[in-house]
């Protein structure tokens, strides 16, 4: 006997989704992970150019650590407000706006005179940026259903890591530019890096869709059925449907997330800011040196952040490949703070940069299982503001207590330690509804 009509049907909608997920997947994945790209190099060029700028402008470690913390300050009370509205207004529109004004700031760190422009452009440098991040977030949800998202958002961090991998190049051969034309190296390097946001801002309005039903390199047929998937996998969840944004920014579940993401965020920038100046110790390297061999922990953070996410979604497990990573990150750092070689210390900030990166792609994927629509928006973007007050204390943090002991290791040993709080923390605290595997 064969198929009931029905069955047929069904087959052929499960078919037409699964073509407008590939076509999803090659057509935004891509130019979402160019955008975080460019995003993220205009957020961490400034530990690059600490490297001439702090010499120019007679700033301390603790100036330094300040003023890369201020960004976090601006981005922080900016961060809900600029998700609702993007939920409101659409991403195209939205995200674009946030390009295209973070560019121009971004180029405008280059006029820093002294430590007082310099925190005022970092703290409106994070407010131009706010909401970004968790929008795509929020936007990739629009397109994946939960059983895909990890894999999506793992692949779309990859820029992150991998923003780290091309920064090391990139900003040692700019910094090389040291004198043309009059510019400091650091003075170009601003000045760049900040025009590619400017002109992708502007790319976004014409290429990004707000979400399924407006992307018009679909069929009918295939937008139809992947709005029905994304349906009924909402559907599926009866808990999110009850989520308003007050409930969701009084789930025990949204704050234990957040206490996590404080320490794993604590962790990452306290690195990421500091890394190009601990490598500087280890020997005197020409910038493109020290760019190249700051690199090589970031190529580690880009694979574990893509084979975590595949093994989450594989397995359908969110907590345990969060905690892992973070349990290997933390001994990476501990290891880094008792390095004395050059080979030794990159392998272990290697460990210590891959755990961090690893646990990304799980945690992502936990706030979308049970929250939805308006939540989701503020839900996400409280998540990633709060989150981000660790990115303020951990550069800060380091930069006081190289000045205070003229050493990293202290630093180092609180960083890790915070990374495996933050494992620790969704181990014992955190209970989610448990995905279904990925059948990929």
């Amino acid at each position: 006997m064969g198929a009931a009509p029905r069955d047929i049907a069904a087959r052929d909608i499960a078919a037409s989704a699964r073509a407008a997920l590939a076509k999803a997947r090659i057509r935004l994945l891509p130019f979402l992970c160019l955008l975080y790209l460019a995003n993220y190099l205009d957020r961490i060029n400034v530990s690059f150019a600490s490297l001439q700028m702090n010499h120019d402008l007679g700033f301390t470690p603790v100036m330094f650590g300040l003023g890369a913390g201020f960004f976090f300050v601006g981005y922080v009370v900016c961060e809900i407000p600029s998700n609702l509205i993007l939920e409101r207004l659409g991403a195209r529109r939205w995200i674009a706006r946030i390009m295209i004004s973070w560019g121009v700031i971004s180029a405008s760190m280059m006029y820093t005179q002294g430590a007082k422009s310099f925190y005022v452009l970092r703290l409106v440098l994070g407010a131009a940026e706010a909401g970004f991040f968790p929008g795509i977030i929020l936007y990739l949800t629009y397109w994946f259903p939960q059983q895909e998202r990890a894999r999506a958002t793992a692949l779309f961090l990859t820029a992150n890591a991998l923003a780290n991998v091309i920064a090391g190049p990139a900003c040692g051969a700019i910094l090389g530019m040291h004198g043309a034309l009059g510019l400091s190296g650091w003075q170009w390097l601003f000045l760049l890096e900040g025009i590619p946001s400017v002109i992708l801002g502007s790319v976004v309005l014409y290429y990004l869709p707000d979400g399924p039903a407006e992307a018009t390199w679909l069929s009918e047929r295939e937008r139809d059925s992947l709005v029905a998937l994304l349906r009924g996998d909402q559907e599926r969840n009866a808990l999110s449907q009850r989520f308003g944004l007050g409930e969701a920014l009084r789930s025990a579940r949204v704050w234990i997330l957040t206490a996590s993401y404080v320490l794993m965020v604590f962790a990452l920038y306290g690195v990421s800011f500091w890394l190009p100046r601990i490598i500087k110790e280890f020997g005197v390297f020409t910038t493109l040196e020290l760019g190249f061999l700051a690199a090589v922990p970031y190529l580690c953070g880009a694979a574990a952040l893509v084979l975590v996410g595949i093994s989450s979604d594989r397995r359908g497990e969110r907590r345990w490949h969060l905690a892992l990573p973070s349990f290997a990150g933390a001994l990476g750092l501990a290891l880094a703070a008792r390095a004395r070689t050059p080979v030794a210390s990159l392998s272990a900030f290697s460990l210590g940069v891959a755990g961090v990166w690893g646990m990304i792609g799980p945690f992502w994927s936990m706030p979308p299982e049970f929250l939805r629509g308006t939540a989701a928006a503020g839900g996400i973007a409280l998540i990633n503001s709060i989150g981000h007050v660790g990115g303020f204390a951990g550069p800060a943090l380091m930069g006081y207590l190289k000045q205070s002991t003229d050493s990293f290791e202290s630093g180092l040993d609180i960083l890790g330690a915070a990374l495996a709080g933050a494992g620790i923390i969704v181990l014992l605290f955190y209970r989610g509804e448990k995905s279904r595997p990925s059948r990929g």
